[in-house]
């Protein structure tokens, strides 16, 4: 199972970005989705993650900024920033578990966030 994530980029302080992230291959189920991110020198952290049937939990940090979606029909999950601050900056990781042929947890490449002035 591939993923691929997009929509990182610069942005100003209070702006927003949505990343996006679809998983492809050979799909049985997927259950959790989610996003983590990783600073420079720090380790990587859960932003947010939806469950199949809906759920969500968010870090702290996101709480009310941050949402987290899923279109089942594409097998994609999104992550909807709102108020971005500096300290969001990050390189921003999704992860898909579920089953094809077996169960697996499968990661993006990472997309890089950077909010500045």
């Amino acid at each position: 199972v591939q993923l691929q994530a997009s929509g990182g980029g610069l942005v100003q302080p209070g702006g927003s970005l949505r990343l996006s992230c679809a998983a492809s291959g050979s799909i049985f189920s997927i259950n959790n989705m989610g996003w983590y991110r990783q600073a420079p020198g720090k380790q990587r952290e859960l932003v947010a993650r939806i469950t199949s049937g809906g759920s969500t939990n968010y870090a702290d940090s996101v709480k009310g900024r941050f949402t987290i979606s899923r279109d089942n029909t594409k097998n994609t999950v999104y992550l909807q920033m709102n108020s971005l601050k500096p300290e969001d900056t990050a390189v921003y990781y999704c992860n898909v578990r579920g089953v094809s042929t077996k169960y697996f947890s499968s990661w993006g490449q990472g997309t890089q966030v950077t909010v500045s002035s």
